[in-house]
Parts: structure tokens; C-alpha cells; sequence
């Protein structure tokens, strides 16, 4: 089963959950309306395309019309786009670059600023509060550690394959990252699996 589809479809969901479920934003969320943001990662082969309307986005891997936006990152500074305080930093470092209509863009991280993300929240009418929060913390460490080690292994590799190999960077990262997704998915699919189960036997 292809990866890209899947993790699509869990942004896609993770977003509209995050973005679209709190009415206080409904304001915030109407400046997007209408408006496309095109993300391209470093790490990723395909771009991902943000198309907002008034009630929910879409997230697209293909788009052949232009776009709003244009937002070019690594994965290390996405992550911290949630702090909307983090942007010019990261533009004036050359971590992210920004073109077209940018008000696109600072609105989305500005959504992302307000949202309260609680995966606690989420899980305990499966879990329970007190199990629901602790897998919650577990699950956000987890995260962080992965997020760390992809950059700490994608800069060994990068100062190896530059410095003492003397090889273009490219085919190596490539399968390395895809092995990193398939493992992800497998992990995300047995979580899946447990709160099914958790949920079939209440």
C-alpha cells in the first residue's frame, strides 16, 4: 500500500480536527477561505498543497494550477512553525523561504498558534482521561525523539556523504527517509490497531 496516500489523509484529518473544530477561529479561518498554500519540504520528493474553504481543507499531492503561496522549508524548521514568533527568524536564517501572497502563510501559522492541540482530549472517550494522558505524553516524546534523531541522522549523513566520501548527497537520503516513513507507518498503524481494539471492548 503506497505511504504518500496515507500520510496525506492523516495530515488532511489532524489538520481539519485542529484547524476546524473550534468556532472561536471561524474568523481567523475565514481569511484562508478560497486561498491555496503550496508546502514543499527538503526531505519530502512531493510537494503538498493546502486548499482552504469556508468549512474544511483539502490536502493534494497533485495541483496544476498556481497557487497563493509558495512556502520552501526543511522538516526540522516546519516543526517549529507553530510559534508564529519563529517565522521572521527562520526567513532572515534562510530556513524558510516564503513567495506570492505571504499573508497565506502567516494566517495558517497564526490558526496553528491559536489551536489547542491536545491529543488527551482526543483519546479519552476511548481511553479514559487518566490512560488518554498518559499515552498523550508518551506519544509527544515519542514524536520529539523522532524529529531530533531525523535531524541528527540527516546531518551525520549529509557531513559523511559531503566531507568524507565526497559523493552529491541525494540517492542515499532518499532510501533512508523512506525506510524512516515505513517505519512510522508501521508504528501508526499498530496505535491504530491497539485503540480499536481498545474501543471494541468497551
Amino acid at each position: 500500500m503506497p505511504i504518500l496516500p496515507v500520510l496525506t489523509a492523516a495530515l488532511e484529518t489532524a489538520l481539519n480536527q485542529l484547524l476546524f473544530r473550534d468556532r472561536s477561529m471561524r474568523i481567523a479561518r475565514q481569511r484562508l477561505s478560497g486561498k491555496t498554500l503550496r508546502i514543499e519540504v527538503a526531505e519530502l520528493d512531493t510537494p503538498l498543497v493546502l486548499i482552504f474553504s469556508e468549512h474544511h481543507l483539502d490536502v493534494m499531492t497533485q495541483w496544476s494550477s498556481a497557487t497563493d503561496c509558495l512556502l520552501q522549508t526543511r522538516l526540522s524548521a516546519l516543526m517549529r512553525l507553530r510559534d508564529r514568533q519563529q517565522l521572521s527568524a527562520l526567513m532572515r536564517s534562510g530556513d524558510l523561504v516564503l513567495e506570492g501572497d505571504i499573508q497565506v502563510a502567516q494566517q495558517l501559522i497564526t490558526l496553528l498558534d491559536l489551536a489547542e492541540f491536545d491529543p488527551a482530549e482526543w483519546l479519552a472517550p476511548y481511553l479514559g482521561d487518566i490512560a488518554a494522558e498518559g499515552m498523550s505524553q508518551l506519544a509527544q516524546r515519542w514524536a520529539g525523539g523522532l524529529v531530533n534523531n531525523l535531524c541528527r541522522q540527516r546531518a551525520a549523513l549529509s557531513e559523511n556523504v559531503t566531507e568524507e566520501w565526497r559523493l552529491a548527497p541525494g540517492k542515499l537520503e532518499h532510501v533512508w527517509f523512506g525506510d524512516e516513513v515505513v517505519a512510522l507507518s508501521a508504528a501508526t498503524d499498530a496505535l491504530a490497531e491497539r485503540l480499536n481494539r481498545l474501543e471494541g471492548a468497551k
